[in-house]
Formats: C-alpha cells, structure tokens, sequence
C-alpha cells in the first residue's frame, strides 16, 4: 500500500479489513497504544465487535531530544522498563537518566489511568488473543516494552497492528508478537505523521469516547 491515510480512522478500517477473513474461537481483545493509537484500533475493535482497553506504555526521549526514543516504560505491579541500548548510548542517557524519566512518565501513565478508565478493572489477558493497535511505529522501542510487559500476563496470542513503519523495524518487531500486521513499510521513512493527511493530537476526550463507544470488556 502507497501514499498517505486520510487520516487514523481510515488506517484503523484498512488495518480492520485485513482481519475480515480471520477466524476467532472468541473475540479478541484489542489493545490500543494510546493516545494516536485509539482512533486506529476503535475501528478496528467495532469490525471485530470486539472490546477495546488501553495499553499505557510511555516513551522515555533522549536528553535533549525528546522525540527520540531510547527507552519505555509500561505500567503495571512492576512496571517494565526497555532500554534501546545503543540509541541511548549516543544520546548519553545513562541509567540513571531513563530511570529518573520512567518514574516522571509512571506519573502520567497513573493520570491518564484515572482519566481514561477510572475505576475499570485491567482485563483478563490469560489464555486470550490480544490485537495490540498504533498508528505507527518508528524505532519500535515503546512497542517493544508494551509487548514484553503484555507476554507476562500469558495471553495465548498477541497480535500487532498498526498502519505505518520502516521495515528494518517491521523485521525486528516480528520475533516479539506471534504476528505482524503493518500497512506500508515505504523505502523512506521520516516519521509516522508523514504518512497521514490529519494527523492530529488525539485528545483526552477523544480516548473516552472511543472506550465508551466499544463492546463491553
């Protein structure tokens, strides 16, 4: 697939029509990365009449340059934390750094908790078939902690989506889910925004609407 999505509606019903064919014994859960990733896997979980939850998982940026990902942290009883060793390395981001970092980035992952899903119950990933949806993927490292996070809870699948990303990471992202599903891989990749015509900040009340509008867990 080439050019540009109109926008992360339109990458979700593309990203759903792959699953059309797909035959689930039960529902999957889908577990957007948000905030850009909800739109994308709403449409996703209403093609799937499946259920839709978030999987809070925040980039730590490099000293200086907070776009760039050397690490993430995932929430969670022990929150996990993946260090992409080398990109740190470059930037200088020590131990101590990322770890100063994650503990900054816990605090909104607890904020967008109590706003998002306020008192709902985290949902019974064991045994289960989980579609973990983006918008897109650069270096891979917030999705790597998402997926190594996700794996400790035993679901029998993990499945991950998402419309957008180079393919040298699309590649590495294969040994960490049992499958990839990715839209484009283009030759030249800059950025995940690139690729969209609206692309947005997705909202907090945006994120709300989408999890009142899904199936019930």
């Amino acid at each position: 697939m080439n050019g540009r999505f109109d926008d992360r509606a339109a990458a979700g019903r593309a990203l759903a029509a792959r699953f059309a064919a797909t035959r689930f014994l039960a529902p999957p859960l889908v577990l957007a990365l948000p905030r850009g990733g909800v739109p994308v896997a709403a449409e996703v979980a209403l093609a799937l009449k499946a259920p839709l939850d978030l999987l809070l998982v925040r980039k730590i940026g490099a000293p200086l340059q907070p776009e760039l990902a050397v690490a993430a942290v995932v929430d969670g009883a022990s929150p996990e934390i993946v260090v992409d060793e080398e990109t740190a390395a470059l930037a200088g981001a020590d131990r101590a750094y990322i770890e100063r970092e994650a503990a900054l980035e816990l605090r909104e992952i607890e904020r967008r908790r109590r706003v998002y899903l306020g008192d709902r119950p985290p949902p019974v990933l064991t045994g289960r078939t989980v579609i973990v949806v983006d918008d897109g993927v650069a270096t891979g490292t917030t999705v790597r902690a998402a997926l190594k996070a996700l794996r400790r809870q035993h679901p029998a699948r993990i499945v991950l989506a998402f419309a957008v990303g180079p393919a040298d990471t699309v590649a590495a992202l294969r040994s960490e889910a049992d499958e990839v599903v990715c839209l484009m891989e283009p030759a030249e990749f800059h950025a995940v925004g690139l690729h969209y015509r609206d692309f947005h900040q997705v909202g907090d009340d945006e994120v709300v609407a989408a999890l009142r509008a899904a199936a019930p867990l």
